[in-house]
């Protein structure tokens, strides 16, 4: 889930509208997992069709890119391709909490405590190749566009926007700031009234904004300094030191002014820091031009969702109508005589 700063960096409270207009790049594998976490039956098992294919993503997928779409969203879905070495530690990591929480979820079954049950199969949400490749099959039928990162995906993300080819990043990570995106916005994709695990509360979950000049000027760091502190705490790349959290790493550079530094002071062993530094600050990248938005295949839609997946036609089709009427009304008035423009 990659380094928590929330208690440390300034937001922005937004809405969705105030980004319309704007290309955000999507932390593709970060929003799936959320919508596969989120988009579940009340005794926590996912969406399926009725073949037991998953299909929680294809719906998370559709529906909130529509809205997306006709807030005047233009997203651009970046893919992960292979995890770096060093990562290897925190994939086990999370197999083993999947595995756990599994085990969790079926015991609150047999008891009959759905409420547990659900906050535990949350947990267990596990994203397939086919998951992916029909995500993208599916983002592509929109008319999104796709983008697979040689590595990491918020590496790419976040080089996307320092090209000028977005506007921000929509993650519900820190990442991205650490990889020296300018903007993160948090909870894009996930927007909406959301209840807390295990009470009978409701919250309403709106869009973050966060600025990288803006968080280093409050926690008076640099980049490379807030890099490494997030070392110091823990990545998806290593380890970092046990009961060194966000306070304590970042007063920690402030007092010694490196990584280097607080690792002689404190005798510190945090073994390839340097490697794990030059992952952030040195992300393996590459540039795919300015994003090409496409029509919306309503009939290839339906044929996917509908007579793969067993979705309603009728929830299928309504929302692609709204948006096919959309554009067609925003041609009428002459707004825009491109395709991309008016993405």
């Amino acid at each position: 889930m990659g380094v928590d700063l929330s208690e440390l960096v300034p937001k922005q409270p937004k809405l969705i509208r105030d980004f319309s207009g704007q290309t955000v790049a999507v932390d593709a594998y970060n929003t799936i997992y959320q919508f596969l976490a989120i988009i579940r039956q009340p005794d926590g098992s996912p969406l399926m069709d009725s073949r037991k294919r998953v299909t929680s993503h294809l719906s998370g997928l559709l529906y909130r890119n529509l809205n997306l779409l006709e807030a005047g969203i233009r997203p651009v879905y970046v893919f992960d391709g292979k995890p770096h070495e060093l990562k290897k530690g925190t994939i086990e990591e999370r197999a083993a909490i999947k595995e756990k929480a599994q085990a969790e979820y079926e015991a609150a079954l047999a008891e009959g405590d759905l409420e547990r049950a659900r906050s535990k199969a949350q947990q267990t949400s596990r994203i397939t190749k086919d998951m992916v490749e029909e995500a993208k099959r599916l983002l592509g039928l929109i008319g999104i566009p796709v983008v697979q990162a040689p590595m990491d995906g918020e590496g790419e993300a976040a080089f996307l926007v320092q090209r000028g080819h977005a506007s921000a990043v929509a993650s519900q990570d820190f990442d991205s700031l650490l990889f020296g995106s300018p903007v993160l916005v948090r909870n894009l994709t996930v927007t909406g009234r959301r209840k807390l695990p295990r009470k009978q509360v409701y919250i309403n979950v709106e869009p973050e904004r966060m600025e990288l000049p803006a968080v280093l000027s409050a926690l008076s760091l640099t980049r490379e300094q807030l890099v490494e502190m997030c070392i110091l705490m823990g990545t998806d790349f290593n380890e970092g030191i046990r009961g060194i959290g966000p306070k304590k790493a970042q007063k920690l550079m402030s007092e010694h002014g490196t990584l280097e530094r607080v690792i002689a002071a404190k005798n510190y062993d945090i073994p390839q820091w340097q490697e794990v530094r030059r992952i952030f600050l040195e992300p393996a990248v590459e540039d795919p031009g300015p994003p090409a938005f496409g029509e919306p295949q309503v009939e290839r839609i339906v044929d996917l969702l509908v007579g793969e997946h067993d979705f309603s036609k009728e929830r299928v089709e309504s929302p692609l109508r709204r948006l096919v009427e959309m554009r067609k009304e925003q041609k009428r008035q002459g707004s825009q005589l491109r395709l991309d423009k008016w993405f």
